[in-house]
């Protein structure tokens, strides 16, 4: 069973936030996304260099989609 963690923005980063407009919030998150979607995939790529790239994508998909465990 995880633990339930419970993370709180920063003041300042809130105000940062609050002042970007929703487009701008949303391009945030999905560099975010993608971003955290190219790490998982290197690191998938590193730790089995013998699985196929439809099986790399999929594997980062199921990750990113249902968690890892």
């Amino acid at each position: 069973m995880r633990e339930t963690v419970i993370e709180v923005v920063d003041d300042e980063m809130a105000r940062v936030l609050a002042a970007k407009t929703g487009a701008e919030r949303l391009a945030i998150g999905f560099g975010m996304f993608s971003a955290a979607r190219r790490m998982l995939t290197s690191q998938l790529q590193a730790e089995h260099p013998d699985w196929s790239e439809p099986r790399v994508e999929a594997e980062a998909a199921r990750r990113l989609s249902h968690g890892s465990g």
